[in-house]
């Protein structure tokens, strides 16, 4: 049998994949996160199906959940908060389940970053004004960060900056940004993206914290910084789409 996988996207029961909706319907084990997951998606999941929440699991009690399943014969549902390639600890999983010998599978989910963006109506990428998107984390008491990775030397690139797992350092990591994205620049935070309690602060990196500390948010929020956010942000046409484009299709030779 084989342990599927499932990005499950930023928790509302709508915005899984037409996949991973069949998945859940058909497995008779279904592990699922439920610090990030709305409820309503397991709603997905048939009405005999074996639950399992995780929020309280170390990594060798998830696996022996899934190993275990594997003997008996049962497909699992595996969902991740987001999608599976970020933050999901896929890796971890999966080099357990191939010393196992236990068939796997991923099935991709909407990123919470991008969930994110949707509610705040903003492209990430704008022309001449930022093309890259830098997706991190920061160190607190979780794991160790490469020290290639600083803060300060993604800050220098400009990029738009989205930073998960960090919203309890909000103060500490806009006064790291500041010197190279300055005061005034844009910054949001997006709480349970999609969920019913979901809830958008916008504002700059002067004033970001102080609107997350007067919320109380202390977890499953995504930061978001950069000149894109700007409201009513005039740019550049994209190539792309520029009416001086020249769109002439060549003939074709005879």
């Amino acid at each position: 049998m084989t342990v599927h996988f499932i990005g499950a996207g930023p928790g509302a029961a709508d915005l899984l994949t037409v996949r991973a909706v069949e998945l859940l319907r058909t497995a008779p084990v279904c592990l699922y996160p439920g610090t990030y997951l709305d409820p309503e998606v397991l709603a997905h999941c048939a009405p005999d199906a074996e639950l399992i929440d995780t929020q309280y699991l170390d990594i060798d009690q998830i696996t022996e959940h899934l190993v275990q399943a594997h003997r008996c014969g049962k497909d699992v549902a595996r969902l991740c908060s987001g999608d599976p390639s970020i933050y999901s600890a896929l890796t971890e999983q999966t080099r357990r389940l191939d010393a196992a010998v236990v068939p796997w599978d991923v099935t991709p989910g909407v990123p919470a970053y991008a969930a994110a963006a949707a509610l705040l109506g903003t492209e990430l990428t704008v022309p001449e004004v930022v093309q890259s998107v830098v997706l991190t984390r920061t160190r607190a008491r979780s794991t160790a960060m490469p020290e290639s990775e600083s803060l300060a030397n993604f800050a220098r690139t400009q990029a738009t900056l989205v930073l998960h797992l960090a919203i309890s350092r909000i103060r500490l990591l806009a006064a790291e940004l500041i010197p190279d994205y300055g005061a005034d620049c844009p910054a949001a935070v997006v709480y349970r993206a999609s969920q019913p309690d979901q809830l958008v602060l916008r504002g700059t990196l002067g004033d970001i914290a102080d609107q997350v500390e007067s919320a109380d948010l202390r977890q499953a929020a995504v930061i978001l910084v950069g000149r894109a956010l700007t409201p009513n942000l005039d740019c550049a046409q994209s190539h792309l789409y520029d009416p001086a484009r020249d769109r002439h299709r060549p003939s074709r030779a005879v």
